[in-house]
């Protein structure tokens, strides 16, 4: 199917406030250059599929207040293009919503849904692998979902377990989900990893818009009846007006719970391409480059000396230096600091919240 047909809708509507100093809630974690390589996550995730999705194709969907923020950085995103959510209400209306939109004015499109403030390290393997899914969903009814081989016993992803000895006919890398497991402890994580088909849950989808207005239909009918009673509205100067009455009655729900964890013809493409949903400073170090003595820096001079396993973040100082730290955190952002152990960062981030 011609490329016109592929769509892709960003999720950005999260508040991504862990990144104290340097997140907020008026300007979350998308919307930054945490990897300082002069774009943000955002426009990183657009880039990522340049090739793949036609930019009139490019769909955003992000919380009201952070409409400018969108418009600024993604200039190239047409501006009916950007979907504004009145309220929060989890994945599940944020997507039923941009499906019902998409059908609307594609009936045969096929959807990319990704969230906006992840990173990917080997582009070329993710685009290889988004290009392999987009065919498989056009040529069936199932929902596929990524899933990123684990590379140590986290406990802060959910995972999918896929039944790897059997791949779909036509498509060698796809395979059957047997089911998806919640955020596990460390001692279950460490199991998961030892055993065969266990993979992160990486929060990106594929689907025909046909197929995943079917399934909510089916398993999710009263948010579906929102969405399609608004079908007249849409592209009109009405719909904003229509959204922010009808978007806050929808339940708050992920679209796991909805859909994925309740259809049939769930399945998964294992990827291993440097994926990461950089959630915490820590997780930021673990995909930035590193020195001789595993510290990471971002800034415009950072000199580390007898330092060893940190990270530092300082893009708006001239200078830095480090000396005899070791596995910290060193983040500035406009006046504020935070200097901290890695290991204690979610008790500093519960105190300063």
């Amino acid at each position: 199917m011609s490329s016109k047909h592929h769509h892709l809708v960003i999720m950005a509507g999260g508040v991504g406030s862990r990144f104290w100093p340097m997140s907020s809630t008026q300007r979350p974690k998308q919307f930054l250059d945490i990897l300082g390589c002069g774009k943000t996550l955002l426009q990183l995730t657009v880039e990522r599929f340049e090739g793949i999705i036609p930019p009139e194709n490019v769909w955003v969907v992000t919380s009201m207040r952070y409409h400018d923020l969108v418009s600024q950085q993604l200039p190239q995103v047409p501006a009916q293009n950007i979907l504004l959510e009145p309220c929060r209400r989890n994945t599940a209306p944020c997507i039923c919503y941009a499906a019902w939109r998409i059908k609307k004015r594609d009936p045969l499109a096929t959807m990319v849904v990704a969230p906006s403030d992840h990173t990917i390290i080997d582009v070329k393997g993710f685009q290889t692998a988004i290009q392999e899914c987009i065919s498989f969903a056009e040529e069936t009814d199932a929902i596929l979902t990524l899933g990123i081989k684990p590379t140590r016993p986290e406990t802060g992803y959910g995972y999918i377990k896929g039944d790897l000895s059997y791949s779909s006919s036509r498509h060698r890398g796809i395979f059957r989900v047997d089911s998806f497991k919640e955020k596990p402890t460390l001692e279950v994580a460490r199991q998961y990893i030892q055993q065969s088909g266990y993979l992160w849950n990486a929060g990106i989808f594929v689907w025909s818009v046909s197929t995943i207005v079917n399934a909510f239909r089916v398993y999710e009918p009263e948010m579906s009846r929102i969405f399609e009673h608004l079908l007249p509205l849409y592209d009109t100067e009405q719909e904003q007006a229509a959204i922010n009455i009808d978007f806050p009655q929808c339940q708050e729900i992920s679209v796991d719970y909805a859909i994925l964890e309740r259809a049939e013809e769930i399945f998964v493409y294992p990827g291993n391409f440097g994926w990461s949903d950089l959630g915490t400073w820590g997780s930021l170090h673990e995909q930035l480059p590193h020195d001789r003595y595993e510290n990471a820096a971002v800034g415009p001079d950072v000199r580390l000396i007898e330092a060893h396993g940190n990270i530092v973040h300082t893009t708006g100082l001239r200078q830095v230096i480090v000396q005899g730290l070791e596995d910290c955190i060193i983040a500035e952002h406009d006046g504020q600091l935070l200097i901290c152990k890695r290991s204690d960062e979610q008790r500093i981030r519960l105190f300063h919240d």
